[in-house]
């Protein structure tokens, strides 16, 4: 037998043979494997023994052993990873020669493993400070990043793409040398990755006018978040030392994606239509829904020259931060005109509304010859909240820029960040972007949040929205408790009510249509937000509605959000599958009240259950195969799977008829047959299967990709 385990070989399984100096190494030895399998684990119990005091007894498990408990803590309950998972080591120790050996060993797990994100699990952090350096970790990320996204062709220079006759002479403001580390710093990147995309504009003089990049990362995130872009050029018009422009997205754990960078001359027209022409040629000729930037006229004329169908409007923080510069002169009464601007924007039900209190705006600080003003007037549906009803800005329009996404870039550059240190510092970035962006995905996989009310809203988006944006929705949620609603008006099917929102000390004009399940709110949570606002959701509960309408569920913040597919596509098979999965669960209950009453029932039952598992396991495959070639209508949900396999979903499903199982142990069951019989029926009746506990509708599109 062993008496040392090598803690180096991090591929070796536990074994019968193994013996250990003690539980603690042991223990040791369980937390490599684990490293190397992707699983965090925790030391479950051990025992001492009543005489000698000395531990002769251990057990190691996976993180997500056991099923989840309910948090005594009401109002700030902690989230659980537990999903009923089996895999353990169980060690003792010998009497005789005091080595520890294993007793037994549990190698299954029912969730998926995740070594590549191992370094995220409490039990391995900090093990090996050399192996968990975060600036390894990025680096490897990186290299990850870049061979996953190796098969874009990449389509080769695209310089002189659009030349301007009258304009020879513009070129690039560079420091000394600065063109030369520029070029070979693209090459280097297109070395690494031959999907790195990037073009160059020269001028008559063959000086570099303009140049574009992106990885190809940030390709594949525009084909999942290219709904809502933003085209930041604060680096540029605040005259920073780099002449910096940043297409910017949210991805669905509300974090800023790069989809795209470029350095330009000036804010000419040209320059505009180069770029976007270029960048719409990288994104495979397909325009964003909408564009966000600043209020340039240039830049208006060249998203509507390029992207004729894409909604163009003006970033809300670039317009207010203007203000104290634009309306210099008015700083002695700044206070009292941002006071009434503030009701003029945000507190406008109506486009007529807007107008009464825009003109009086006006003429009280006499603002009818500013030229700014008169600007901002002539644009006023590119950014004033009244006249953006059906759209949807993702997050990437606040008050200000350092609540927006466009501030991420704002730790890595200062106004005199010279363009050796941005190129130095590039990978940093994007290793920082990806690593934020694993942590998320890690926290969406491992810790489900906890329901906080009893409200079908929450019981509805838990497992359809991600992690960030249900945190964010339960907000709403609760909030709700604090509004009261007043039936102010109805035209037709439309009733308009106001909501008093105690907690804002606010009221709000909230517009429900039931026939076409329309609703709006004068806070315009979702058209800035992308969710529901407290408001909207107590008038949709006092009218009896206790779903979130499909249309204000945004797939972008959806666990679906990477799926090819609509969340709305083909919800009978949806409906299907959720009724086949709870029948299943009601139909084990009943198995292993049968199956446990005797060591022959045990073994029928355990026999049919591998068989069963068998069987089913070469049917998903053949249906993935040929799901795969395009004939399979089964849709696949990313990151949802696991939901077939034991997590809290399943837990939440079966925790009635498990605790009616354990009430019937001691009285020789409460008549399983009559129980079963009734399943049977239910199933058998007409095709469906009678449901007990019901799914909300809303629920339903969670389960598209569980396959």
């Amino acid at each position: 037998m062993e008496s040392t385990v090598a803690m180096g070989n991090s591929n070796v399984e536990p074994r019968d043979d193994m013996e250990f100096d003690s539980h603690d190494a042991a223990y040791e030895f369980y937390k490599e494997y684990a490293k190397s399998a992707g699983f965090g684990t925790a030391k479950l119990s051990s025992r001492r023994s009543r005489a000698s005091k000395e531990f002769i007894d251990a057990k190691f498990s996976c993180i997500r052993y056991g099923n989840k408990q309910q948090s005594d803590d009401a109002i700030n309950p902690r989230p659980s990873p537990k999903i009923g998972c089996k895999a353990s080591m169980h060690v003792k120790r010998r009497s005789s020669n005091g080595k520890w050996y294993i007793h037994s060993f549990v190698k299954e797990h029912n969730h998926e493993l995740l070594p590549a994100q191992v370094h995220f699990f409490r039990s391995h952090r900090n093990v090996d400070p050399l192996k968990n350096d975060a600036k390894v970790r990025r680096k490897k990320m990186l290299a990850s990043v870049s061979k996953q996204y190796g098969a874009y062709q990449f389509s080769g220079n695209l310089e002189n793409l659009f030349r301007n006759q009258h304009d020879r002479g513009r070129s690039l403001t560079l420091e000394e040398g600065g063109a030369q580390v520029l070029l070979e710093f693209l090459v280097q990147m297109q070395e690494e990755n031959p999907k790195f995309f990037y073009s160059v504009d020269l001028n008559e003089e063959h000086r570099l006018r303009n140049v574009f990049w992106i990885d190809a990362k940030g390709m594949d995130n525009y084909s999942n978040f290219g709904d809502v872009v933003s085209f930041d050029t604060t680096y540029f018009t605040n005259k920073y030392k780099i002449p910096l422009v940043l297409f910017i997205g949210a991805n669905h754990h509300v974090q800023p994606t790069l989809l795209g960078c470029a350095l330009i001359a000036d804010e000419t027209v040209h320059t505009f239509i180069w770029l976007m022409r270029t960048w719409c040629l990288a994104m495979g000729g397909r325009g964003p829904r909408i564009l966000l930037s600043d209020q340039n006229d240039n830049i208006k004329a060249a998203v509507g020259a390029i992207f004729p169908d894409t909604g163009h409007y003006f970033s809300l923080w670039s317009i207010l931060e203007k203000i104290p510069r634009r309306l210099e002169y008015l700083s002695l009464w700044h206070d009292a005109f941002m006071a009434k601007f503030t009701k003029c924007i945000y507190r406008s039900w109506t486009e007529e509304q807007f107008e009464h209190r825009w003109w009086k705006l006006i003429e009280k600080f006499n603002l009818r010859e500013d030229e700014w003003v008169q600007s901002l007037y002539e644009n006023r549906k590119l950014w004033v909240p009244a006249f953006m009803r059906d759209v949807s800005f993702a997050s990437l329009s606040t008050a200000s820029r350092s609540e927006s996404m466009n501030s991420f870039f704002d730790k890595y550059i200062q106004s005199e960040t010279s363009l050796r240190d941005f190129i130095g510092q590039h990978k940093l970035i994007l290793e920082d972007w990806y690593e934020e962006e694993a942590k998320a995905n890690f926290d969406a996989w491992h810790e489900m949040p906890e329901l906080k009310s009893p409200s079908p809203f929450e019981k509805q988006m838990l497992l359809i929205y991600t992690r960030e944006i249900f945190k964010k929705f339960q907000v709403e949620v609760l909030g709700a408790a604090a509004c009261h609603l007043k039936k102010e008006s109805e035209d037709g099917t439309s009733i308009t009510y106001a909501v008093k929102d105690f907690d804002a000390n606010q009221d709000f004009m909230v517009e429900w249509d039931a026939l076409r399940s329309d609703i709006y709110c004068s806070c315009h949570s979702f058209e800035y937000k992308g969710y529901l606002c407290r408001h909207a959701i107590v008038v949709l509960q006092m009218s009896g509605v206790f779903n979130i309408p499909s249309k204000y569920i945004l797939q972008r913040w959806t666990n679906a959000a990477m799926s090819r597919h609509s969340i709305s596509e083909r919800m009978e098979d949806v409906q299907a599958k959720v009724r086949r999965y709870n029948d299943l669960c009601r139909r084990a209950i009943i198995l292993g009240e049968e199956g446990s009453l005797t060591q022959e029932s045990y073994n029928i039952a355990v026999g049919a259950i591998k068989e069963a598992l068998k069987q089913c396991a070469t049917v998903n495959v053949t249906c993935e195969t040929n799901l795969r070639s395009g004939s399979c209508a089964t849709l696949a949900i990313q990151g949802v799977n696991e939901v077939c396999q034991g997590n809290s979903l399943a837990a939440r499903e079966l925790m009635p008829y498990s605790r009616a199982a354990q009430t019937s142990k001691g009285s020789k069951r409460a008549d399983p047959g009559k129980e079963r019989e009734s399943i049977d029926n239910a199933s058998n009746k007409k095709g469906k299967v009678t449901l007990e506990p019901e799914i909300p509708n809303g629920a339903q599109g969670v389960f598209h990709q569980m396959t």
